[in-house]
């Protein structure tokens, strides 16, 4: 497994998979799904967190089933930019992921994520129960979505479209 940036990603993409977006709680790790073109990002069902070993199998379970080409996993980092636990969480996991698979994962800046996840599930006017149960699948394709709109903004001025 490798740890890459988004733009070292976009020079090496595989063509035709999907690239899975997550948001690593302590309770539950959201996800969510690309498309093949790689423009949309769609929420999926949250993994139940239990301990590494079985939140790792199914990660890859999910991974396997869609194909997955990559991770783009949210870095919640504090609002001054700073590091604070969760973000060594999220190294963490990611760390002990190198063991069990080859798939890249990119770190993304997830700074309100979870806060505009929010705002677009009140928005569709969704209860506060079902909120409860989205926001976190929300949030990771918030992340995903972000990810997107930049690899697409590096091939256009890869291709000298901008």
């Amino acid at each position: 497994m490798t740890i890459l940036t988004l733009e070292d990603f976009a020079g090496a993409l595989p063509a035709g998979q999907p690239i899975a977006g997550l948001d690593l709680g302590t309770k539950t790790i959201g996800l969510s799904l690309s498309d093949i073109g790689l423009r949309f990002a769609t929420p999926r069902p949250v993994i139940k967190r239990v301990k590494f070993g079985p939140d790792a199998e199914a990660l890859l379970a999910f991974a396997e089933k869609e194909k997955v080409a990559a991770f783009v996993i949210g870095l919640p980092m504090n609002m001054d930019g700073s590091a604070g636990p969760r973000v060594q969480a999220t190294r963490a996991f990611v760390r002990n992921m190198e063991a069990k698979t080859a798939l890249p994962f990119i770190y993304w800046d997830e700074r309100l994520s979870t806060v505009a996840a929010e705002r677009a599930l009140l928005e569709m006017d969704v209860s506060r129960a079902k909120r409860a149960e989205r926001i976190d699948s929300a949030a990771a394709s918030f992340i995903l979505q972000g990810a997107l709109d930049r690899l697409s903004s590096l091939r256009r001025a890869a291709s000298g479209e901008d």
